[in-house]
């Protein structure tokens, strides 16, 4: 296991925490604004899921291995009871956690994702960001026009490289693990839970509009995990609901904060 992840703390002390994971090639800065607005009504903690972002590198990256990773950081918090939003590949993580830690969540939220396997769409970014030869690269811009060859939309390539990190002994190098998350593509595209998972508790299931990630047949297996879920829709907004049409997302938190867990006993 590796050591303590990485994490980044938006406020809200004394409020309900709430902690909040990142998709696939994402990392905690991706909630850098959602999780400002969120700390209005909670005390809230991004953290940066192994081989992502800020936390440690580690040779493998099963769904087991990362709710491990999570659970020993909340109990390096002390977070006795909290929220856990996870939004894609961290929305994966976080259903496979409820249904292993459920007792410590006073709530689940899924952003954009179904307790299902997923065809890889990755790979060919993934291909991308492992073809280029970061020892000849000097600046950014370059970073950028060299990929632009493989990644021709500008906002996911600037996505991408995010994960871009300059080294001063060595020029620019990865910040993800490329090569363990490559590796890794298949587990992470299956479905993360397994026949017998459950979790009881309120759940929301956040879907954006022009995002077929969720999908209205996909509410029977919801249900058999989830008995207690709803879903809400985010308008304007394909996969990267809470970065697209963040006030809309941060406002359907609200509403099944104040509505379904007070009806739920769980709310504050």
């Amino acid at each position: 296991m590796p050591s303590s992840l990485n994490y980044r703390y938006f406020g809200g002390e004394g409020k309900r925490p709430l902690v909040l994971l990142h998709g696939l090639l994402g990392s905690s800065r991706n909630w850098q604004t959602a999780g400002a607005e969120l700390a209005r009504d909670y005390e809230v903690f991004a953290v940066d899921l192994r081989n992502h972002g800020n936390s440690p590198h580690a040779p493998t990256m099963s769904y087991d291995e990362m709710v491990a990773d999570l659970r020993a950081w909340v109990d390096r918090q002390g977070l006795r009871r909290f929220t856990l939003v996870g939004h894609s590949l961290g929305g994966k993580v976080a259903m496979r956690f409820a249904c292993r830690h459920g007792l410590i969540l006073d709530s689940l939220v899924v952003v954009d994702i179904s307790p299902k396997a997923y065809r890889p769409v990755y790979g060919a970014d993934l291909s991308a960001m492992d073809s280029l030869e970061l020892n000849a690269l000097t600046t950014r811009q370059e970073a950028e026009s060299a990929l632009a060859v493989h990644v021709p939309d500008r906002a996911h390539r600037r996505f991408l490289l995010t994960n871009l990190a300059r080294d001063p002994d060595r020029g620019f190098r990865w910040g993800v693990n490329l090569p363990v998350i490559m590796e890794s593509q298949m587990i992470l595209a299956g479905n993360s839970l397994d026949p017998m998972d459950r979790f009881l508790g309120p759940v929301l299931f956040v879907r954006g509009s022009r995002s077929n990630y969720i999908k209205d047949t996909d509410r029977d297996r919801l249900a058999r995990y989830f008995p207690a879920y709803i879903v809400s829709t985010v308008r304007d907004a394909g996969h990267n609901l809470h970065v697209e049409n963040r006030s809309a997302f941060v406002e359907s938190l609200r509403y099944f904060r104040e509505h379904h867990l007070a009806a739920a006993g769980s709310g504050s």
